[in-house]
Formats: C-alpha cells, sequence, structure tokens
C-alpha cells in the first residue's frame, strides 16, 4: 500500500473516531475495528498509524470488558446487578433471633458475601502490615496465664510473677484466681518484700476476660499448645497480644524459651514485638425447630437441604441459633460414642456440596493444619494462607480427598432428618455439644484473629522451623556423591 493510500486511510479512521462519540460503547468499538483487504491480512494494525503520531494514554477505547468494569468503578458507575451480586448481599445464614443474642457484635455469618470478604482481605492487609513493623506497647497490666493441672508449671508461673512484681516499671499481674489454693504457687514468697505488690497482685476468671478484654495489654503464657488454644478459648472477641513460652511436649505455637525471660521480656515492653495474625473460626450451632402439631414422623420428612439452600432458605423459623464459639485450630464433627459412622452433609455458600459418610469432618485453619487436621491426612498449610481445610476422618469412601476452600466461603456442616443417629461437634476440642438430626454448624471466618507474638525479625521462616523441628518434616539421610575413585574409574573407561 502507497503513501498516500495510508495518510487516507489514517484520515478515514480519525474521522470515524470522532463521529463515533462514546468509545466505551460497543458501536464505538465496532467503528473503531478496521478490516484489511483480503491480500494485507497478515498486516499489522499499527501500520495505519503514521510515525509521528503517537497512541493516546487514554484506556477508553479498548474493548476488554475487565477494564471497561475497572473504568466504570473509577467514574462511580455501578454494573448491573446480576443474580450473582444479588446473592452477595444476602446473609450468609439465616438471620434467625437477635443477631446481638450472644455478644455486642454481629456474627460473622450474618454478614453478606462482599462483608465477609472485604473482613478478610482486610485482616490478611493488616497482618502484612504488622508483619513489616515493631508495636511498641504500654504494657501496665499483665495476664499470665499456665496450666494448672502441673505443678512444675505452676512454680514457673509464681517465679515469672515475682520477677514482674519486682520491676521497677509497677506492673500490674493478674493470675488465675485459682491459683491462690495452690501450694506450688506460693503467694507469701511472692509478695514478701515490698507492701505494693498487693495491690499490684490480682486475679482473673474467665468472666472477666469476655467482660473486659481490653484490660490487659499483653498475655504471657507458659506451658503448650493446648495453653496457647486455652488463651483463644478464654478471649472469644478481642485477643491482647499472646507471648508464649515453649514449655510443652510439641511446641508448634510457642516461641520463647523460659530460660531466658528475664532478658526477652524487658526487650519486648522497651523496643516493641513483631505480631503474626492467625484466622480463626466462628462456629454458630443451629438448632431445628420443630414445627408446631408436627410427629415425630413428620420431623424425620423434613430435608436439610430444602431448609439451607432450597425452596424454604428465606423461612427463618426453621432454625434458631444456640450458642457461638470462636477457635484457632479446628471445629470437629463426629460419631461420638456411637459404634457406627455418621452421616453428615456440607453446604458451601449456596451449593450443596455433598453428604459424606465417615467417623467425622474436621474443618481446620491454617494455623490448626498441623493439628488433628494433619493427624487425619490433610494437608500442612502455612498460617497466610486465606483458607479453610477440610478433611474427613475415616470416610467410607476411597475418593474422598482432604479439599481446601477460601476462607471467604460459609460452611454448613448438619445432620439430615433421616440420619441415623446423632453427631457430636467440639470447638479446639472444648464444649463438645450433640448435634440432633435436623441440627447444623455455620463455620465461617471471624473477625477476631488471635494476635501470636514472634520472636523479632524471625517471621519468615517461623512456620518452617516449627515443622522442621517439630516433626522432623522432610528429614532423611543426605544423598552421597561419587568418590574420588569412581570419578577415576570413569575417566579411564572413557579413555
Amino acid at each position: 500500500m502507497s503513501d498516500w493510500a495510508l495518510d487516507a486511510l489514517a484520515e478515514r479512521v480519525k474521522s470515524r473516531r470522532q463521529s463515533s462519540g462514546d468509545f466505551s460503547s460497543d458501536e464505538g468499538h465496532q467503528a473503531l475495528e478496521v478490516v484489511f483487504e483480503e491480500q494485507h491480512s497478515t498486516r499489522r494494525k499499527s501500520s495505519i498509524v503514521k510515525t509521528n503520531m503517537r497512541p493516546g494514554a487514554m484506556r477508553n477505547d479498548t474493548s476488554c470488558f475487565i477494564h471497561n468494569m475497572l473504568e466504570e468503578k473509577d467514574e462511580g458507575v455501578e454494573p448491573a446487578q446480576t443474580e450473582e451480586s444479588i446473592q452477595d448481599e444476602k446473609p450468609a445464614d439465616k438471620p434467625t433471633g437477635n443477631p446481638h443474642q450472644h455478644s455486642d457484635h454481629m456474627q460473622s455469618r450474618l454478614l453478606t458475601k462482599k462483608q465477609l470478604s472485604d473482613m478478610a482481605f482486610g485482616i490478611r492487609e493488616l497482618s502484612k502490615r504488622l508483619g513489616r513493623v515493631k508495636l511498641m506497647l504500654k504494657v501496665k497490666n499483665i495476664f499470665v496465664l499456665t496450666k494448672l493441672t502441673d505443678a512444675t508449671l505452676c512454680a514457673k508461673a509464681a517465679e515469672l510473677t515475682k520477677w514482674l512484681l519486682d520491676q521497677d516499671a509497677q506492673y500490674n499481674v493478674y493470675v488465675q484466681d485459682t491459683l491462690k489454693e495452690l501450694k506450688s504457687f506460693d503467694i507469701p514468697s511472692i509478695l514478701e518484700g515490698d507492701e505494693s505488690k498487693t495491690d499490684r497482685l490480682n486475679y482473673w476468671n474467665e468472666a472477666l476476660c469476655k467482660k473486659s478484654p481490653h484490660k490487659f495489654d499483653i498475655v504471657l503464657a507458659l506451658g503448650g499448645d493446648g495453653t496457647v488454644l486455652y488463651a483463644s478459648l478464654l478471649f472469644q472477641r478481642i485477643v491482647p497480644p499472646v507471648l508464649s513460652f515453649a514449655m510443652g511436649s510439641l511446641g508448634f505455637l510457642t516461641k520463647f524459651d523460659f530460660a531466658r525471660y528475664s532478658a526477652i521480656l524487658p526487650r519486648a515492653f522497651n523496643d516493641g514485638i513483631t505480631v503474626s495474625l492467625r484466622l480463626r473460626f466462628e462456629g454458630t450451632i443451629m438448632r431445628s425447630v420443630r414445627r408446631e402439631g408436627d410427629s415425630d414422623e413428620d420431623h424425620k420428612q423434613r430435608r436439610l437441604d430444602e431448609e439451607l439452600v432450597g425452596a424454604e432458605a428465606d423461612d427463618h423459623h426453621t432454625h434458631r441459633p444456640d450458642t457461638a464459639y470462636h477457635i484457632l485450630n479446628e471445629i470437629v464433627l463426629d460419631r461420638g460414642p456411637s459404634g457406627s459412622m455418621v452421616a453428615l452433609d456440607v453446604y458451601g455458600d449456596e451449593e450443596c456440596f455433598t453428604t459424606i459418610a465417615a467417623d467425622g469432618l474436621i474443618v481446620a485453619t491454617p494455623t490448626g493444619s498441623t493439628a488433628y487436621n494433619l493427624a487425619a491426612g490433610g494437608s500442612l498449610c502455612h498460617p497466610d494462607n486465606p483458607v479453610i481445610l477440610l478433611t474427613a476422618i475415616a470416610a467410607h469412601t476411597l475418593n474422598f480427598r482432604p479439599i481446601i476452600l477460601p476462607d471467604t466461603m460459609v460452611l454448613r456442616i448438619g445432620v439430615p432428618y433421616d440420619a441415623r443417629s446423632s453427631a457430636y461437634t467440639s470447638f479446639d476440642g472444648k464444649y463438645r455439644t450433640e448435634l440432633c438430626p435436623g441440627d447444623y454448624v455455620t463455620i465461617s471466618a471471624s473477625r477476631f484473629p488471635y494476635p501470636s507474638v514472634l520472636p523479632l525479625n524471625k517471621r519468615s521462616e517461623d512456620w518452617i522451623e516449627s515443622i522442621s523441628r517439630s516433626l522432623d518434616w522432610n528429614s532423611r539421610a543426605k544423598q552421597k556423591p561419587y568418590t574420588e575413585e569412581k570419578k577415576k574409574d570413569d575417566s579411564e573407561s572413557k579413555s
């Protein structure tokens, strides 16, 4: 094509651009399309542009629908609502009863899909930022937690309490109220030498943790992973930063050496701490409400799938919320004392996943991937991953494999109305409760993460060190290299 033909074609394109009006419309894109003659079909479209012309920086002439949606968002134009977007604005579970029945915050199961996604994204972003900074704490009230059934740990807690009360900073120390009755926690020796210690030694119970969690600046946990899980159960909402000393058997969640507490604590209080936010789940037990006048046979004829994702999904009278817990490791649904396997229906958001026949089902957090989930054959998962791990316990099929789901999904796991037996559920190994036919548990990401204190500058390698140290992960003898004699024989054979 000659130069004058190119110039003429460029003028035609320019005039059609000016007459096409809105470039973001479909008509605009069609007007900008250039069709070459058949013999020139291999010529690049950019060849119609003069060499002294520069392409514009605007994106409004693109035909990519993703860019169009981004432009609409930037301009404040709401995209047209679809059936999926309408579903995203609905609560994840039945909004029955009073949302503030168990606490003064909205339960995460009642958040919309969009709210859940925004909440999970916000927690992940905050966790990334906290991993790169040091938090300077104004420590005044210190919460001391230990295992009451271990006399050695109680004696260590007394030693730590005495050391804290002897410091010039005049800390207020809170210990468990039942420690007063134990000989291993020698209160007279703790308080000797200074009368002010009596006023600064205080006692906590579960009611105080529930009512005033913001009262404590930091938690010092002495024990193993079970002690850390107990701290999570004590603080069901706001959790103070937890600095855990490794004094148990395994030590996935305990990061500090108690023998060095006199050097670790002043540095943490004065120089700052690094915090890792661990994802927690909120599990709510939903009880089936028997309809007035229904017999036992009528009750068994009801269908759980219809009430959760079917025609009765919007009927708020089929179930009522019972209790809710925030957990750090896992929620387990199992067969309980029954000798037979249990049947469980699994629902994800508005979809029925499957019905599983097994000894039970584990819904684990990334932190809990190394606990019961690991023993049942589930995947190891880095705690920074935004996921839900679903693992069966002795499934009655060979092809039920562990599955990993996004943390923005809301799971509902229930016992069908026609099930042969009840199931049992537990939260971090505590609060074991029976689930009768028709009951289910709603599991979603919690808006209250667990802040775990890490050694300074060791955030990135902390988890790998834990599984290598505690599980001997991928530990094997190194493959031997060839010896020099072997290399010599090889060279002689080649010659």
